[in-house]
């Protein structure tokens, strides 16, 4: 087999440009008011030397087994895999870390009550505690049939919108989608007593297609068709699209955070100048936190900036509890659901008059953000490296970005300087019209998704008793989630179909490892 490395590729959109030559390149860090020192020329030619994908497969690449830099975890046997904190944590973070833990599995309840610091769920809302949806830390899954609920999985509703750019600092630039007129931006399929919640959740699987591997092996995709039944508000906006989610794994977020905005936009190719068939984008999004543009990394659009938001923008929609920065005690219900606005809510003073104050969102943030990434396991079988070899060489790094180094942090040590290896490139890239949902994100299109980190795939069995893949759990093997790959992904996965049986069981093996 010919040995072909595919190069970072290079080129920025034109919004991210704009905002680099205008100045504003701070609106693309993870937090405007964290201090992160400036790399020297010494350290930016070293970052070079580490990140730049190998062409030795003989052997490991030094590090390469701690996924997670200084932080990573050892490779557990049990359900606990994706749970343990960040290796390199002090013992006053630890503590943190086990508050927040605690803040992250309370189980919310139905106001006015007498437990104050769990008191204000709903009125509508789709589960009662954040791990609930990330079951010990992993992923959710789909529905597997009538009798299995979408406990772990969301539905985003959205009709498209088609603003005219003018102005880079207004909101509006940012926004692609309105919510249903009556069911707003998430569908909730749960309510508290005497509420009427908003329907039920359904999904029905069909054969999509059957594809032919090379040496004779058959694979059948399955395609859910999804329904929103017993509507209790009525029926939704013609318009209105859909979007179920499952639930992510929690792993590594920190790390993700920390990469230097500069070094993700660098990989975007958007006109794809160098003609390699990839032309990921970065979403530049609106943060509410901060009142600008930034780099979304988080979700599966990287419609999300900062992991404070995420943590803000799921207690506001998926239990609906009001925080600094969604401090309505309704959640997404919207002017038409009256009821539900009308409900009695949580706020208290205790919690700085919201449902969870300011302090116990940081509490729920800092566990986010330390969730240690598991090691690798058998860098240096003959069948893994064969198999990170075919990984390379069909054309998977251009979006799968094997490694980063985080920035230098004066206040994150755990997160400081770290040499990590994600392999993702945290860009959106358009992925065909199989997996083309119709509803926008930012400034990603309904067919955009964000390419999803692969570290921790060979222990997400031991985590989630439905190991699905994709975002919304089509996929129930790795060979599946490739498979589904379309558009600037469909190379790749032609690629993959035609490899000989021994090296795609080569490949496969080396996705375990991670």
């Amino acid at each position: 087999m010919t040995t072909k490395i595919i190069s970072p590729r290079i080129g920025l959109s034109a919004t991210c440009l704009a905002l680099l030559l205008s100045g504003t390149a701070h609106a693309q860090t993870f937090d405007p008011h964290l201090q992160v020192v400036p790399r020297t020329e010494v350290e930016a030619a070293r970052i070079k030397s580490v990140t730049t994908p190998t062409r030795d497969f003989t052997k490991a690449v030094p590090f390469e087994s701690n996924q997670g830099g200084a932080g990573t975890v050892r490779r557990t046997g049990d359900q606990q895999a994706f749970s343990l904190s960040q290796k390199n944590l002090s013992f006053e973070q630890a503590a943190e870390f086990s508050v927040g833990n605690g803040l992250f599995e309370r189980i919310w309840v139905t106001p006015p009550s007498s437990t104050i610091a769990s008191d204000g769920l709903g009125p509508m809302f789709n589960t009662r505690a954040c791990q609930d949806c990330h079951i010990k830390d992993g992923r959710g899954h789909a529905p597997t049939g009538p009798d299995d609920d979408a406990g772990s999985l969301v539905v985003r509703l959205g009709i498209p919108v088609d603003p005219e750019p003018a102005d880079l600092q207004a909101v509006a630039d940012y926004i692609s989608a309105k919510g249903d007129p009556v069911y707003g931006h998430q569908f909730s399929d749960l309510s508290v007593a005497g509420m009427t919640s908003e329907g039920k959740v359904t999904v029905s699987w069909r054969d999509a297609d059957t594809v032919t591997l090379a040496g004779g092996e058959t694979v059948t995709l399955r395609r859910p068709e999804w329904s929103l039944d017993n509507l209790g508000y009525g029926p939704l906006d013609p318009a209105t699209k859909i979007s179920p989610r499952v639930a992510p794994q929690m792993i590594g977020l920190g790390l993700v955070e920390a990469i230097p905005a500069e070094d993700i936009i660098a990989l975007a190719d958007p006109q794809d100048a160098d003609g390699d068939g990839i032309s990921g984008r970065a979403n530049m999004v609106w943060s509410s936190e901060f009142n600008q543009p930034m780099l979304g990394r988080f979700g599966v659009r990287a419609s999300t900036p900062t992991l404070r938001q995420q943590a803000a923008d799921a207690f506001h929609a998926d239990i609906g509890i009001a925080s600094p920065l969604h401090p309505t005690p309704w959640g997404d219900c919207t002017q038409a659901q009256t009821e539900c606005r009308n409900a009695p809510d949580g706020l208290s003073p205790e919690q700085d008059n919201l449902e969870v104050s300011g302090d116990s969102l940081d509490l729920v943030t800092f566990y986010s953000r330390n969730l240690g990434v598991p090691a690798r396991a058998d860098v240096d079988d003959p069948q893994v490296l064969h198999g990170k070899q075919v990984f390379y060489e069909t054309g998977c790094i251009s979006c799968h970005q094997p490694s980063f180094v985080t920035s230098r942090l004066q206040d994150r040590d755990e997160q400081s300087f770290q040499l990590i290896w994600p392999y993702s490139d945290f860009l959106v890239h358009d992925m065909g019209a199989g997996l083309d949902d119709g509803l926008p994100a930012g400034q990603a299109s309904g067919a955009e998704w964000r390419t999803p980190p692969l570290w921790g795939l060979g222990v997400t069995h031991q985590v989630s008793a439905e190991r699905n893949f994709l975002h919304d759990g089509r996929a129930r093997t790795l060979t599946e989630a490739v498979l589904w790959h379309g558009g600037e992904g469909k190379a790749a996965k032609d690629g993959f179909v035609r490899l000989p049986p021994e090296d795609r069981a080569a490949l496969i093996a080396f996705l375990e490892s991670l």
